[in-house]
């Protein structure tokens, strides 16, 4: 059996999947996530049981964010439904021809997605303002809560990638120098590409970057 859990709603997304979890009693539970996922170890949690358990939930977290490990899970959904282990998928927003291929595989499907007020609750600028006064808490704060509130990383740094362009435009070296700027921007531009490409956690990259760009 597949469980899907995914959407732009993080906070009821992991709600429901913990309790889902506790819902599995005297059952092991093993998690591969983007960094340590591995084709042959998926492959021998739904080919059979383990040597010292019956049954077990495989919990796979965020995956999908390294295209081709996306593609081999989309591919051995059919094999995973058929398994007499549990599969687990956590995911962010999926698009339709995803979402079929669970359906396909008779997966149980839990979306959680943020309203469209939701989404305008947090207003971007305040990363980019905290981040042009150099105000490493505010920056800080303001990123945790965009987070919180399901706003993707690609609107983040593309406001970020705008106010470091706009202060080398407008001459605005108060705070940070033209060339540490461009350095910034430069960095912007590739950071979660290479991050991705690179099969690394692109939350960890972008917070990092976060905490050094001061």
């Amino acid at each position: 059996m597949i469980y899907l859990f995914a959407g732009d709603d993080a906070k009821r997304k992991i709600l429901n999947y913990e309790k889902f979890l506790e819902s599995q009693k005297e059952v092991e539970i093993f998690t591969l996530n983007k960094n340590d996922f591995d084709k042959n170890t998926l492959e021998n949690f739904y080919s059979g049981s383990g040597l010292f358990f019956t049954k077990c939930v495989v919990v796979l977290k965020n995956v999908f964010e390294n295209e081709e490990y996306k593609d081999f899970v989309l591919e051995k959904l059919p094999l995973m439904a058929e398994s007499p282990n549990i599969f687990v998928v956590i995911e962010g927003k999926l698009n339709k021809p995803v979402l079929d291929d669970f359906r396909k595989a008779r997966a149980e499907l839990n979306i959680f997605e943020l309203t469209k007020d939701q989404k305008e609750k947090f207003n971007n600028f305040l990363v980019s303002n905290a981040f042009a006064d150099k105000n490493k808490s505010a920056l800080w704060i303001n990123f945790r809560l965009a987070m919180d509130k399901g706003v993707g990383m690609e609107e983040l740094i593309g406001v970020l990638f705008w106010k470091a362009k706009d202060m080398i435009l407008k001459k605005n070296f108060s705070k940070f120098k033209k060339e540490e700027l461009n350095i910034i921007a430069n960095k912007l531009s590739y950071l979660l590409p290479e991050a991705r490409s690179g099969g690394r956690d692109a939350e960890a990259v972008f917070e990092r970057f976060l905490i050094e760009v001061f």
